[in-house]
């Protein structure tokens, strides 16, 4: 046997692989084309990586065009079909009604490479995963969620963000940095019991990374590796997102070995403090999920959602302003008129402030930050519509579709906050405003966020006049498409509306 082998010319060899190869390719597409018929209609997937590569070359544009294959699109991101719900209906149908079925999150290897599926985000929808966001939604609100001393600390934050804008005031800068900072600083307070100065160099390093990774997790590079998992052993530009990961949770271990050294049982401080003590409350219980891996995820996951989506959100916000002064000026004319120049605003303002309620409301809505949702996954076989889904799928939501669709918005395409003001010019939601999704894997951090941007932004807009830098290139609004869609780096003038203007 081994003789014949060693006689075996090159052509041979290379004549069997391309047979070999020809014969995968076929089997590949037999196998898609069996699929067909048992899935919703959707694009044609290419052998092996399914629909990457069309979403790669013009991710938005990808996106937009599902919803032409009816209610439900199957797409391929990989060899396995996931399914694509395009309207309200069914988004509520499966989220809500059904949310039980529908509530799994799929196994992103990048995602679980890093986190090694412990938190709460990606975590498996199970035991641990309730215990988790239970644990963290009750401590979250004994820390101030929903509070007034959480809105204390957003409007004081505000001024320390107004204080860093101005020292560039009238020349362009990018404020990417402040504004992450900011609404870090928020979630920080909570979780580390403690903010960081705009200027604290490992802080700096901290959000960098944490940024870095947000968009090469979804860019070709997080792609290649969900599909060829095992290239985690090889060097390659894939290994940076694992060494940022363990940056962050050296960084959050580090915190939590010093709260260890000064807790006080009597008197918790923060989300890690209360996490030690549940932690040492529940050490007996066999079937307790509360450890230190757990720990860390949990808090990295909380302060990743609760600092770059409400970030991202207000410099997508910040463009929009200075590519629609009318718009700026209808705000800080509200503002003025209800609070002058001095007071700072609260939640309460919020029905006095119509206007600039529906201005944030739009932000949330043009940004779009997660086009297609987070991916959830049916924890078993059910049906929606006809078809029969398998347990394992993968399911996701075309946010672009409910938050364009001319059924829900009397301006769609466009940035107008007369989307969410009724004919009175009062302030209404409509039911397709869905940025926080809905069910079961609703995102936990919606009370701070909403709080955060509403006063993050009047703030800004009380004391800032924003505008564009004469002569630099518009902005490209399809953005960077990552684990959330963010907007390219770019610069903005800040201008001081003080009591004289």
């Amino acid at each position: 046997m081994l003789a014949a082998l060693l006689k075996l010319d090159l052509s041979s060899v290379g004549l069997s692989l391309f047979l070999g190869l020809i014969f995968l390719v076929l089997f590949e597409i037999f196998r898609i084309h069996s699929c067909k018929g048992r899935f919703p209609p959707g694009p044609t997937p290419l052998p092996f990586v399914g629909s990457i590569p069309h979403f790669l070359n013009n991710p938005m544009g990808f996106i937009k065009s599902l919803s032409q294959y009816g209610e439900m699109t199957t797409v391929y991101p990989g060899r396995k079909p996931a399914i694509i719900l395009n309207t309200l209906q069914l988004m509520k149908e499966a989220l809500v009604q059904n949310g039980s079925s529908f509530s799994g999150r799929p196994p992103v290897p990048v995602f679980n490479w890093v986190t090694d599926g412990y938190g709460i985000v990606m975590a498996t929808f199970g035991h641990s995963w309730r215990q988790q966001r239970r644990f963290a939604l009750h401590t979250l609100r004994n820390f101030g969620l929903g509070k007034k001393s959480v809105e204390e600390r957003v409007t004081e934050e505000s001024g320390y963000l107004i204080s860093e804008f101005l020292k560039a005031e009238g020349k362009p800068f990018n404020p990417q940095h402040a504004i992450h900072n900011a609404a870090a600083n928020i979630i920080c307070s909570i979780v580390f019991g403690d903010r960081f100065d705009y200027d604290n160099k490992s802080f700096t390093y901290l959000l960098e990374i944490i940024k870095e990774n947000i968009i090469q997790a979804g860019s070709l590079v997080g792609q290649v590796f969900n599909l060829v998992p095992i290239i985690k052993h090889v060097p390659g530009p894939h290994q940076k997102i694992y060494q940022n990961g363990q940056a962050f949770k050296s960084f959050i271990r580090e915190s939590v070995k010093e709260h260890r050294q000064t807790l006080d049982p009597d008197s918790p401080r923060d989300f890690i403090d209360a996490y030690l003590l549940e932690m040492e409350k529940q050490k007996s219980t066999q079937d307790s999920t509360f450890h230190e891996d757990n720990m860390v995820m949990a808090v990295g996951d909380l302060f990743l959602a609760g600092s770059d989506t409400t970030a991202t959100t207000i410099r997508w916000g910040l463009i929009y302003l200075t590519q629609n002064p009318d718009v700026q000026e209808r705000c800080h004319e509200e503002i003025v008129r209800v609070l002058g120049f001095d007071r700072l605003p609260s939640m309460d303002d919020r029905d006095r402030l119509p206007y600039t309620h529906a201005t944030v409301h739009e932000f949330q809505r043009c940004a779009n930050l997660v086009p297609t949702g987070v991916p959830h996954q049916t924890t078993q076989a059910t049906k929606l519509r006809g078809y029969d889904i398998p347990q394992g799928t993968q399911i996701l939501i075309n946010l672009t579709e409910i938050l364009t669709n001319k059924e829900h918005w009397k301006h769609p395409d466009t940035f107008n906050p007369e989307n969410f003001l009724d004919d009175k010019g009062h302030f209404f939601k409509p039911e397709a405003f869905l940025p926080f999704s809905l069910g079961p894997r609703a995102c936990l951090g919606e009370t701070l966020a909403k709080a955060e941007l509403f006063l993050f932004v009047t703030s800004l807009l009380q004391r800032i006049r924003f505008s564009w830098p004469t002569g630099e290139k518009l902005p490209d609004m399809n953005g960077i498409f990552g684990i959330v869609r963010s907007p390219k780096p770019f610069n903005i003038i800040c201008h001081s509306r003080g009591s004289k203007h």
